[in-house]
């Protein structure tokens, strides 16, 4: 029998936050059971290159993998769809990433890109610096990182966060460096863009296996408020 790990239920807990201005999104708060938290941090990937990569089971233990079954289910399709007033966000091609690990140049401000139609984000830390760094950040404009919509989310396990792709869904992090895991989902339109975006992806892997110490070095002293459109 398959352990229920992702319950659209849990959407409904009074502490969720659904804004549809100036973009649509959702903050939900403890939506993985505290039973799980072992399993998930021993079969959660070990990479060992920062940033995003396109999901393969086999580098993944079997409780990651259930949780990314179940969070590309048209059941969570479906109750995020109505929340963020988009209609059958189940029949978009989904496109699942994990990361373990950022460098400084990650999160810089931006809006995803329109092969997007939605992103949703699965946070699995433990614990978590007493920062602002790394924290997710929804946002009024795409050159001030302290133009918070709502406060900022600390990558903590549990936390969920899931936006509709606009031309002003603005959101990124203040710098960090370290571990700061997290599963993405992306709703995408098209196969098409679902194959470019996992070649892309997988292209950037073989990359930083190669020239991991440069990757590391680019963007390291990047401005606070550096963006880039998607």
């Amino acid at each position: 029998m398959t352990t229920t790990l992702i319950d659209p239920a849990r959407l409904e807990r009074a502490d969720t936050t659904v804004c549809s201005e100036p973009f649509s999104f959702l903050i939900a708060h403890e939506q993985l059971p505290d039973a799980a938290r072992g399993e998930l941090e021993r079969d959660f990937p070990r990479y060992d290159e920062a940033g995003f990569f396109p999901w393969d089971p086999a580098d993944c233990g079997p409780t990651i993998n259930t949780v990314i079954e179940q969070l590309t289910a048209p059941e969570i399709a479906s109750a995020i769809g109505t929340r963020l007033g988009i209609e059958n966000l189940g029949q978009y091609p989904t496109l699942v990433t994990l990361c373990r690990h950022l460098n400084r140049r990650h999160g810089t401000i931006h809006t995803d890109s329109k092969s997007k139609v939605a992103t949703a984000l699965l946070y699995l830390n433990e614990s978590w610096p007493d920062t602002s760094d790394g924290c997710l950040r929804f946002l009024k404009k795409i050159d001030d990182i302290d133009a918070m919509l709502v406060p900022e989310l600390q990558p903590l396990y549990g936390k969920f966060a899931v936006f509709k792709r606009s031309e002003n869904s603005f959101h990124g992090h203040l710098p960090y460096e370290g571990e700061r895991r997290v599963i993405q989902v992306a709703w995408l339109v098209s196969e098409e863009a679902k194959l470019r975006k996992t070649k892309r992806g997988k292209f950037s892997r073989l990359f930083k296996k190669l020239f991991g110490g440069l990757d590391k070095k680019l963007g390291a002293g990047r401005d606070r408020n550096a963006a880039h459109r998607d």
